[in-house]
């Protein structure tokens, strides 16, 4: 009797537990698009023109991503020891200059934990009459473009004149989406005759309907950072569409195999799905090149011939 009792249960049984499996996928799937964009796109080819470099880490160095660790970690690279006294001389003179930062997925433009939201504030406090930095969501970018124009039109007559805008020095950076919104923004003002010093894209990932790959011609360098393991992973090149008028710095791939890194400002379940995605976000390596950049661009003693080329410390190992 109790196996004829058993047999109906069986069957109950299995559809429960198949019902809860589907449950579980479909959270699953539910966070991971939470967690960041959208799964990663066929890349294009490496560019003839552009430069690839691998830069690998000390295996010896801890921490994990997820694991408990210093968040002055990154906050130091951010700290732009490169924007400081060198050798006794006198602080580097700056340029006034416009950065602008665009954060990834569903981040907010206001979230301290993330990188690129620390890197504008520390810009504000230590060049606070000098540049003016601000972050914007990758999907406020039409904000992002107004708030540019407004900057330049110094005289406020809602008239953008040539002058205002040949004396733009204007720099653009972003990881995931956001990276992909740094093209589309300097295309936006490339069509507006705005030039842009310097585009920074950090394991972008292309939005529909954007294009992140050909750097517009009113770009005068840019630079690509990206990763190639894991669910989302970012474009491995970037092209100009004139070379003549756009210096490709590089394509730098960034390894983790060897090292991690803390990436707690992302949720338990996103830093495990798309772990090396966020890695190459907080790695404090990437922010210290990216400080370097800018202050190759922005010092006024810069030649500009040497503002076309990678600083000294490039790459850092």
């Amino acid at each position: 009797m109790n196996q004829a009792l058993s047999q109906p249960q069986n069957p109950m049984r299995r559809a429960i537990c198949m019902h809860e499996l589907r449950q579980l996928l479909l959270l699953w799937l539910a966070l991971a698009g939470i967690c960041l964009v959208r799964p990663c796109t066929v890349r294009g080819q490496l560019n003839s023109l552009t430069e690839e470099a691998k830069i690998r880490s000390n295996p010896t160095e801890p921490s994990a991503c997820g694991e408990s660790m210093p968040s002055q970690s990154v906050e130091a690279a951010l700290g732009l020891a490169c924007l400081v006294e060198r050798g006794g001389t006198p602080t580097i003179s700056f340029r006034d200059a416009i950065v602008i930062g665009f954060v990834g997925g569903f981040v907010r433009r206001d979230d301290i934990k993330h990188p690129e939201v620390q890197f504008a504030a520390l810009l504000r406090e230590r060049y606070p009459s000098k540049v003016h930095a601000e972050v914007f969501a990758n999907h406020d970018g039409k904000q992002a473009l107004r708030s540019v124009l407004q900057l330049l039109d110094t005289n406020g007559d809602g008239v953008l004149t040539d002058s205002e805008k040949q004396k733009a020095s204007i720099i653009i950076y972003g990881h995931s989406w956001g990276a992909s919104q740094t093209v589309t923004l300097a295309r936006d003002l490339g069509r507006q005759g705005i030039p842009v010093l310097l585009t920074v894209q950090v394991d972008s990932v292309r939005k529909p309907g954007h294009e992140d790959y050909t750097i517009p011609p009113n770009v005068r360098s840019a630079v690509n950072f990206y990763q190639t393991r894991g669910l989302i992973h970012g474009r491995s090149s970037v092209r100009a569409a004139d070379p003549e008028r756009t210096n490709i710095i590089g394509n730098f791939q960034m390894s983790y195999q060897d090292r991690q890194i803390n990436c707690d400002n992302y949720p338990w379940i996103s830093r495990h799905l798309n772990k090396p995605h966020h890695e190459i976000e907080n790695d404090p390596r990437v922010w210290y090149q990216i400080a370097s950049l800018i202050e190759s661009r922005l010092s006024t003693a810069t030649s500009a011939v040497e503002a076309l080329q990678p600083p000294r410390s490039w790459p850092l190992k």
